[in-house]
């Protein structure tokens, strides 16, 4: 049993309010599959799936400002610490800020911190958002644990509410076009599935229940577009089914294929095929 499980003891499915630390390493003895790995194993292929589980990504500090952001928006998360010096350069800084992490705890310069409330003043007169938001209208940061057949999955939710959950995402674009694309590009679809899969298999919302997406933009005015993924549900789903299998049958088979075992003749895009028609 590793550290997480017995922090947690016994897994049971359910909907678990833990810190987000214990979520990641997956409490569940033998491991579980959550929405990353779902879109690992489909964007990517088995190998690379295995190796992000054997390497986990190192700690990279453009990671601070997104969870400061959930923070302030969501009211849950690790303390914000400023760190009032323009640069963390000299040792004493250094050995400071990695106290502050090493604790559980954010620090930020000024500048970030001040842009991370100007993000949340920002929603806040966003009237969809901030309804979805709402204090006392759901709960931040909680963890689903569930089986689909004989997989343990795992997700843990922005924002549950009894009618539908949130997903807070900072980004560079909240344009329309550019959600479209990042969608494609970072599977949101696939994590809109397989957050509802968790919640309609817990029975803590309605299979018919709205799911919401809140994109955010990091550079004033701090740009808010709510968007909803339901004409993405088919494809989701279908990609959803497909990263069961293909964990399911490595796992089994202690293999983790990569993209392919044969030589593979690439053709030529059709725009260039027509080009030299």
């Amino acid at each position: 049993m590793t550290a997480a499980a017995e922090a947690l003891g016994e897994v049971q499915p359910g909907v678990y309010d833990i810190d987000e630390s214990l979520y990641h390493q997956d409490p569940v003895p033998g491991g579980s599959l959550s929405s990353t790995g779902a879109r690992t194993l489909v964007s990517q292929c088995p190998a690379k799936f295995r190796h992000s589980q054997d390497h986990p990504e190192p700690y990279r500090a453009a990671f601070d400002f997104g969870t400061a952001a959930h923070k302030l928006i969501l009211g849950e998360g690790p303390e914000l610490v400023l760190v009032d010096e323009p640069r963390w350069n000299t040792n004493a800084i250094k050995a400071r800020v990695a106290k502050i992490r090493a604790a559980g705890n954010i620090p930020l310069k000024r500048p970030a911190l001040e842009r991370v409330h100007d993000m949340a003043t920002a929603l806040s007169r966003n009237a969809e958002a901030a309804d979805l938001l709402a204090p006392g209208s759901g709960v931040a940061e909680q963890s689903l644990f569930w089986k689909a057949g004989n997989v343990w999955c795992r997700a843990r939710l922005d924002w549950l509410r009894p009618d539908g959950f949130v997903d807070y995402k900072s980004c560079r674009s909240a344009h329309p076009d550019a959600i479209q694309k990042a969608v494609q590009d970072h599977g949101y679809h696939i994590q809109d599935s397989w957050y509802r899969r968790g919640a309609i298999a817990l029975d803590v919302i309605h299979p018919q229940a709205p799911s919401h997406f809140i994109f955010q933009e990091k550079e004033p005015p701090f740009v808010v577009t709510v968007a909803r993924l339901d004409l993405w549900r088919d494809i989701a789903y279908q990609a959803c089914e497909r990263a069961l299998f293909l964990y399911e049958t490595s796992r089994a088979n202690d293999y983790w294929p990569a993209y392919t075992a044969e030589t593979v003749f690439i053709p030529p895009p059709a725009w260039l095929e027509r080009q030299f028609a």
